[in-house]
């Protein structure tokens, strides 16, 4: 796997934020890109953009180029080439037939409606595929026991990946490359250190850092910060055309992302450079709180 898996030596920190291409950056959006900018920053470290976009269905045309833009207004840019996954897809497939030859991960035959009600995989396929059936995706082999890891925000987390998923897809169906996979891979191919990022992927950590242990690599530290919520308690999303950032002035958006993550700038700072410099200046993740955090959509 080494060989395959050439990751780039940098010292110190390197972060990244990255986005799926599934629509305009909103608000929740730029407190994670925020988040993991001033923590590599403040640590004199590299901060990366990659966009995510192995699932073309779910794909918005324009999109990625629309959330680089909006990355940009805001002061928030990359310190390498900005990486779009899907140019990644031969070295995932790479890395799949080695999990596959290791006897880490195996074809699988089932669909959704072979699984039970759960949704947690049974491990029909582990040892081999049925009769008469023919392979449809390839599932990372998970063993029983829990994965423990100290998230830098949210504090100690305890997860069972075995009692909560089973054994999973690592290439679906589709032939598309899972996310819990390519993450991990570009991740490590980029030298990433540190994974900032929103509490809506914390549930993914666990099976990320199963990657990892396949692959024979460390994981990253992480820190997941709270999510933004508006009023009523509902999750800003995307997919629902929340709190589009484009329309609000990027330096009351930078003064709010700020607030959220439990540093408030002090008055008189009027520009992104002046708010950022301040920002990276006084940057410690012991400040952010756990979340939510309610923001009204109408203000952005």
């Amino acid at each position: 796997m080494e060989a395959i898996l050439q990751a780039r030596s940098t010292p110190g920190v390197t972060g990244r934020f990255a986005p799926s291409p599934t629509g305009a950056l909103h608000f929740g959006s730029l407190l994670a890109a925020l988040g993991s900018f001033l923590n590599a920053r403040a640590q004199n470290g590299e901060w990366l953009v990659r966009i995510e976009n192995i699932d073309p269905p779910r794909e918005v045309p324009g999109a990625g180029l629309g959330q680089i833009e909006a990355l940009a207004r805001h002061g928030l840019t990359s310190d390498r080439d900005i990486v779009w996954q899907m140019d990644s897809t031969r070295l995932h497939e790479r890395v799949i037939d080695e999990l596959v030859a290791g006897g880490l991960a195996f074809p699988c035959a089932c669909t959704r409606a072979d699984l039970p009600d759960s949704g947690i995989y049974p491990g029909t396929c582990r040892r081999g595929l049925p009769e008469d059936r023919r392979p449809r995706s390839i599932r990372l082999q998970v063993e029983e026991g829990s994965v423990n890891f100290e998230d830098a925000i949210q504090g100690p987390c305890l997860q069972s990946p075995a009692q909560e998923c089973g054994d999973f897809v690592v290439r679906r169906a589709d032939g598309l490359i899972a996310y819990q996979l390519a993450v991990v891979v570009d991740d490590a191919i980029a030298g990433v250190t540190e994974v900032i990022r929103g509490c809506d992927l914390i549930e993914s950590t666990g099976r990320q850092m199963l990657v990892y242990r396949a692959l024979g690599l460390p994981s990253p530290r992480y820190g997941h910060l709270p999510l933004i919520v508006d009023e009523s308690g509902r999750k800003l999303s995307k997919s629902d055309r929340d709190d589009p950032i484009r329309h609000g002035p990027p330096e009351r958006n930078l003064r709010r992302a700020l607030q959220c993550l439990g540093h408030p700038p002090p008055p008189g700072l009027l520009t992104v450079d002046d708010l950022l410099s301040w920002a990276v200046e006084h940057w410690s993740l012991d400040k952010v709180p756990p979340g939510p955090c309610v923001t009204p959509v109408s203000s952005a």
